[in-house]
């Protein structure tokens, strides 16, 4: 029940809704900021939107992730949308709230059914056996970059290809079809963005950009069901192979659902991790000194890609509704309220980290949450380490210095989102 305590401004929940806000950065952190101080688990009630609560600080999410049972995933929309476009999607997709039914969006039983099928491919001791592939697709984008005679856009010319050609390799997909992922990747997840959603002449309205969205998924769905078919023709040794042969209650894996879930890999194994490499070259390029310890101490290289992935938070929010009654903070969260975890806010908490909006990489390494937590934990956090890791490894060794060359931008998402372009001059050995 909302009160005038409780209560945040129209301006200020309208804003958190706001894609160019995301991309834009300073006022949304801003507004992070006075939340977690005045509001920390605000009412947000906006024309065309169902009410919700906008959890910002550390503790509060961590607390909500790990309660699984009172706060569900799946029941509504991962994503806040205007009403009228989940209104859309649950008649598009027969009484299901989310456009893509994945591991993401199910709650317990099915959840951890399904998490299982891939989970060991994607620890540590799995993943070390590939590292030789993933470093020589380290080099060679370090050696692309090097090929741009010291200028280029790190985003476009490095960030956006290398996890897309890591994840592309575990996965199992053709390296000929790369540009074919990097475009509806790209387009999946820039469906707000007026540069990157498929149909930049449109106006963007929250029905065209649904359209749109609609159709990419479609179109990425129909490339991975004949991958699926594939694989359970012909195996082979690689993730797509795992999921396509995969038993679920000991019955082979619905075709559907097994295309879903090599579409899921494709795409949080691309744009996140693409982003927070961006956001370290970033970052770099603004605090020298930060870049001259790292080339002294290469021991740092692994909390460089914490504080990273920390700093740029990739994952702007997810929700969750209460399946019972609770209280938070002395809120009373009803049945069926929806809570959005605002990862950008809790990874900024001051109460957590000291001078959070600086960029630190001897900060401690432990503490964000950017990968989630609890049973949602991102499955795919020790392969986005190791890639980061082994691209910065080699990037060290060769370059000696960088700065930028123009203007950074983001993208405009208030879902996943991050540095779309990042010009940069440098000088390699």
């Amino acid at each position: 029940m909302a009160n005038e305590s409780n209560r945040v401004s129209a301006e200020l929940g309208r804003l958190l809704l706001s894609p160019r806000a995301y991309a834009e950065q300073t006022e949304l952190l801003q507004s992070y900021r006075w939340l977690r101080a005045n509001n920390p688990i605000g009412r947000v009630e906006v024309d065309g939107y169902d009410p919700f609560w906008a959890v910002t600080k550390h503790v509060d999410i961590v607390e909500i992730s790990r309660q699984n049972d009172r706060f569900h995933n799946g029941d509504k929309g991962l994503i806040l949308k205007p009403r009228s476009i989940e209104q859309a999607v649950l008649k598009v997709k027969n009484g299901r709230p989310n456009v893509f039914h994945s591991m993401v969006t199910m709650d317990a039983p099915d959840h951890s059914k399904y998490r299982r099928i891939t989970q060991a491919w994607l620890m540590p001791q799995k993943l070390h056996a590939l590292e030789a592939r993933i470093r020589a697709i380290a080099r060679a984008s370090v050696e692309h970059m090097a090929s741009h005679d010291g200028k280029c856009d790190f985003v476009g010319d490095v960030a956006l290809h290398y996890p897309l050609r890591v994840v592309m390799e575990i996965l199992g997909v053709p390296a000929e079809d790369e540009a074919l992922m990097l475009k509806l990747t790209q387009e999946n997840f820039g469906a707000e963005d007026e540069t990157l959603r498929r149909d930049a002449r449109s106006a963007g309205s929250p029905e065209e950009r649904l359209s749109q969205q609609l159709e990419v998924r479609a179109d990425i769905e129909a490339y991975f069901s004949k991958l699926t078919d594939t694989r359970r023709q012909n195996p082979r040794d690689d993730i797509a192979t795992v999921i396509a042969t995969a038993e679920i209650d000991c019955a082979p894996i619905n075709h559907a659902a097994a295309t879903d879930y090599s579409v899921l890999m494709m795409l949080a194994g691309h744009e996140t991790t693409s982003s927070s490499t961006a956001g370290a070259i970033w970052a770099l390029c603004e605090r020298p000194d930060e870049f001259r310890k790292v080339k002294a101490d290469r021991s740092l290289i692994s909390n460089l890609v914490e504080e990273a992935v920390r700093y740029t938070s990739p994952v702007g929010h997810f929700m969750r509704s209460a399946t019972a009654e609770t209280q938070l903070r002395g809120r009373t969260i009803a049945k069926g309220d929806r809570l959005m975890l605002c990862y950008p806010s809790g990874n900024r908490d001051e109460e957590v980290f000291d001078e959070p909006d600086e960029f630190r990489v001897e900060r401690d390494p432990t503490k964000h949450r950017a990968f989630g937590n609890g049973a949602h934990v991102c499955l795919g956090q020790h392969l986005a380490r190791m890639e980061m890791r082994i691209f910065f490894e080699e990037l060290m060794e060769r370059l000696e210095s960088i700065e930028l060359a123009g203007q950074p931008r983001r993208s405009a998402s208030a879902h996943i989102g991050g540095p779309k372009s990042v010009p940069v001059q440098f000088r390699m050995n």
